[in-house]
């Protein structure tokens, strides 16, 4: 984690996760990219000069106005002297997110979430989801204040060994970054119910399967398998909750949905995910 991108849009989940990238860059001697999207109204064409001296105008004003905050917020919270490199853009954040990441070769993106409930999550989804829903690489994201050391990582799993070999490799760096323990988990809900004892070996054999190291399986038995997953994650106290996703588009994602993009939502706990190839497992 080298190269970290912070969308930064100067609200307190934003803030914290600006200070989650600045521990994690200075663990690994990384750089932290903080951006600012600053999302503009349609603008007609025009071949008036007045106009485009407006715009252009504009533009520098925002971007003057939010260096500053930039500078701020860095000299109150760098206090280690990590490397930072601020930036400003003009345009949709979620596109332009995903653009700096592959201009810049970014490892991971660290954002902060409001989470999102009801018709908006529904219809809009949080920034956070849509950045989880498109990015190439992890997305880490924070709502809370996080201090002190990520020590365990829930690992939800379907057992679908031959689709998850991407996803486990990256969960496997996940973990060996922070030197924390694994716990694999299989949320038994009636939909997809099997017995225990089966269920727990089958988990051990993906363990052992991708030499997994410093780790617990679990079955826990829940009606919903989102729940599930949220309260395994309180009962053992749980940091962090790494997931695949699909990255559902379209009419696919109002019908099928994503489980990593609902826990975004409904979580305050952090979450990592990643974007699973096509026609892989649901996440």
């Amino acid at each position: 984690m080298k190269n970290i991108l912070v969308p930064c849009d100067f609200s307190k989940p934003a803030i914290n996760a600006f200070r989650l990238a600045l521990d994690v860059a200075q663990q690994s001697k990384g750089v932290v990219h903080l951006l600012n999207v600053i999302e503009m109204p349609m603008l007609h064409d025009s071949v008036l000069m007045p106009v485009l001296n407006f715009e252009e105008q504009l533009f520098k004003e925002l971007r003057e106005k939010t260096e500053e905050k930039f500078s701020k917020l860095i000299e109150k919270y760098n206090t280690e002297k990590v490397k930072v490199i601020s930036s400003v853009e003009f345009g949709s954040p979620s596109i332009k997110i995903i653009d700096y990441t592959e201009k810049k070769k970014s490892d991971i993106i660290i954002m902060g979430s409001h989470g999102a409930s009801g018709l908006r999550e529904v219809f809009v989804g949080s920034n956070a989801e849509k950045i989880v829903r498109k990015s190439p690489i992890p997305v880490l994201v924070v709502k809370d204040f996080f201090k002190g050391s990520i020590t365990d990582i829930v690992f939800p799993n379907t057992l679908d060994l031959d689709d998850q070999e991407d996803l486990v490799m990256k969960v496997k760096a996940l973990q060996s970054f922070f030197k924390a323990k694994l716990h694999i988990v299989w949320i038994n809900t009636p939909i997809n119910f099997t017995s225990d004892y089966i269920t727990i070996d089958r988990l051990i054999a993906f363990a052992k399967r991708f030499m997994l190291k410093d780790y617990s399986v679990h079955v826990f038995n829940h009606p919903d398998e989102e729940e599930g997953i949220l309260r395994f994650s309180k009962m053992i106290k749980a940091d962090m909750i790494a997931m695949g996703t699909h990255g559902r588009k379209g009419l696919a994602h109002i019908l099928n949905g994503s489980l990593a993009e609902d826990i975004v939502n409904h979580t305050d706990k952090l979450i990592w995910s990643y974007k699973l190839q096509p026609e892989t497992i649901e996440a």
